[in-house]
Formats: C-alpha cells, structure tokens, sequence
C-alpha cells in the first residue's frame, strides 16, 4: 500500500500511528539497554543472587494483565456502541492503572523493609536497577493513565464511534504495550539473577 495515498485524514491517522510506534520502539530499545545492564552487572561480586521479589510485584503484575483485558472488553462494547459498557471497562481500567501503581510502591516498601534502599549506604547495585527499571516503567503507566482520562473524556464527549476510533485505538496500543513491558521485565527480574 501506497503511505501517500488516502485521504488527509487518512494520511494523518497512518502518521500518528508511526508515531506511537516509533515511541515503542525506542522504549523497548531503553529497557532492552537496562535489562542488558541488568545481566552484565550481575557479575559483580556485590550482587544479591538471592533476591526475590516481593509479593507485591506479583499481584502487580496479575492487576496490569486483568487491566489489559478490560480495555480489550472497553474497545469490543465500543464496537458494538454499548456505551454503558465501554464506560464501564474503561474506569475499571483505570482503577486497575492506579491499582498497579499502588501494588508497585508496595513492593519497594516490602525492600525497604528488608532493608535495601534506593541510595545510600543500605543500597547496592542489584537494587538501584530494580528501582530503576520499575520506577521508569511506573511513568510510562503514569502516562498511560493520563491517555487513559484523555480517552474516558472523549468517551463521555461522544468523540468515538464504529468508524473514528484513533484516539482510544492509540491509547489501547499503548496501554497493552506497557502491560506486556511489565510482564517482560517481572519475569526478566524474577528469573535473571
């Protein structure tokens, strides 16, 4: 297919989706460039090979793929204008959004309390990349979230229908790609020592 070819409007929707995947890629470039960090640095004779993650990165972990599934659920009843329903799942999203976080913060609570902190003389190298990399990600949910109300808005404006979808499909390509980062770097943290 022809990127010239269509409508204005045609053309700008193909631009902002290059664009929201241009944004991925370099994300997963930078996460990629950290966990590498991850594993080189795990060589170190100051690194904790005995770590394990808090539970509360696991239940994190299961809210962030429940949310996933709910703005799955949110585009289909969009699809089908039950709007009742699109509103539904898109605020049992979003609770899950700030959920997640709030599981997060927990589980740096739960290493502080074993006490590792992020700097100082209690820190070490093991942990200023988890915090890194799970602090970096929370921002991304952050602006997730942001997307999120952006799109709840426009819902309860009437500005999405069968056939103009763009904002929510961009903000639900988002959405999902900082879920499954999520899934990557748990697993990645959990598994790589």
């Amino acid at each position: 297919m022809d990127l010239t070819q269509g409508t204005l409007e045609e053309k700008n929707n193909r631009a902002k989706k290059m664009m929201l995947w241009f944004g991925i890629i370099s994300l997963v470039m930078s996460f990629a460039g950290w966990t590498s960090a991850f594993v080189v640095s795990s060589s170190r004779p100051d690194w904790l090979k005995d770590f394990q993650l808090p539970n509360a990165f696991i239940i994190s972990t299961v809210i962030i793929l429940m949310s996933s599934l709910t703005f799955i659920l949110a585009k289909k009843a969009l699809k089908k204008e039950d709007r009742q329903q699109t509103t539904l799942f898109l605020i049992i999203t979003l609770t899950l959004g700030i959920a997640f976080i709030f599981y997060q913060f927990t589980g740096f609570q739960q290493i502080i309390d074993l006490g590792y902190n992020f700097t100082g003389p209690t820190s070490n190298v093991t942990m200023s990349y988890i915090y890194l990399i799970a602090i970096v990600h929370i921002l991304h949910v952050v602006v997730g979230l942001i997307c999120l109300l952006v799109v709840i808005y426009n819902h309860f404006k009437q500005k999405y229908n069968t056939s103009k979808m763009l904002g929510f499909e961009l903000a639900a390509t988002f959405w999902h790609f900082i879920d499954i980062l999520w899934v990557y770097l748990f697993l990645f943290l959990y598994f790589v020592r």
